[in-house]
């Protein structure tokens, strides 16, 4: 799987090359290639923003340098291109399974007010936002894209962790627990070290519901359990 960045910023992106996705990138199992967006202005000063048309606070980013990139490195049009912003459909886990079943990714990252309309109606495919909140860019929800769809890229890690965290059957994660037994007076539950299976998975299945129901109620609308 290849994914394109396109940035104001590629110096933020570095953790991306970091940890389980950069072992990943570096093994060859998947592409992540940072472009800059200034690299494709025509200002001889690499602008790429300038004052919104009827006024208001802050700029926006021009559509010139956005086009000229994205037709750079996706000529063909063979990625799904994606722009983060506020505005758009909202990312969960379906949409992580959507975008990893594709080939190529490419990720425009906004900044300032925002992006001039032009380059979103004639090279965006959809706009995705990662919550509803404002940040000022795209880049850390960028991120949040690529290391939640690079877990389902083959090889990048454990199939059987995929099936059992949060959100894999509609439910959230249990509890985790590991050595030593004891810990500033708290005690791994004793179904845990029981070495009964069956036992230990009704537990994580209750306390998965419990938790759900508890700080995710909305994900339980339409269960019968």
């Amino acid at each position: 799987m290849r994914i394109d960045i396109l940035t104001l910023f590629p110096e933020m992106f570095t953790p991306l090359f970091e940890s389980v996705i950069g072992r990943a990138v570096k093994s060859g199992k998947a592409e992540i290639v940072i472009t800059d967006i200034r690299d494709y202005t025509l200002d001889k000063h690499k602008k790429c923003d300038d004052t919104p048309f009827g006024g208001g606070a802050g700029m926006v980013m021009m559509a010139q340098p956005i086009a000229a990139a994205i037709q750079a490195v996706d000529p063909e049009h063979k990625a799904k291109r994606v722009y983060l912003s506020p505005k758009g459909r909202v990312f969960s886990q379906s949409v992580v399974k959507e975008y990893a079943a594709c080939d190529r990714l490419l990720l425009l990252c906004g900044h300032y007010e925002g992006v001039d309309q032009r380059a979103i109606d004639l090279f965006i495919d959809e706009e995705l936002s990662i919550g509803d909140f404002v940040l000022t860019g795209g880049e850390i929800p960028a991120m949040a894209v690529v290391d939640a769809v690079m877990r389902y890229v083959d090889g990048v890690i454990n199939g059987d962790s995929l099936m059992q965290e949060s959100f894999a059957e509609g439910y959230l994660e249990y509890p985790h627990y590991t050595k030593p037994r004891e810990f500033r007076g708290l005690t791994v539950p004793e179904v845990l070290i029981s070495g009964n299976h069956e036992k230990i998975d009704e537990w994580r299945k209750k306390q998965s519901e419990e938790i759900t129901r508890k700080n995710r109620p909305d994900l339980l609308k339409g269960d019968n359990r």
